[in-house]
């Protein structure tokens, strides 16, 4: 499980794979949901902010977008 301080424009690494088998997805919205998109394929999912704090391992990158 993650910190709650994590912002968009940064990678994270999930639990589970996607069916395209990238673990790495790129968040691109914060907020009481957060959308990620898989950097394998490009799809992009919303997940509730507790679904995704439990379904993230952690954090590979602190590039953030102003």
């Amino acid at each position: 499980m993650i910190s709650n301080d994590f912002c968009v424009g940064q990678t994270v690494i999930m639990r589970k794979p996607h069916a395209c088998g990238a673990k790495l997805w790129k968040i691109t919205r914060t907020g009481a949901d957060v959308k990620i998109k898989c950097t394998g394929c490009g799809r992009v999912v919303m997940l509730d902010r507790g679904d995704f704090m439990r379904a993230a391992l952690k954090i590979t990158e602190d590039e953030h977008e102003d």
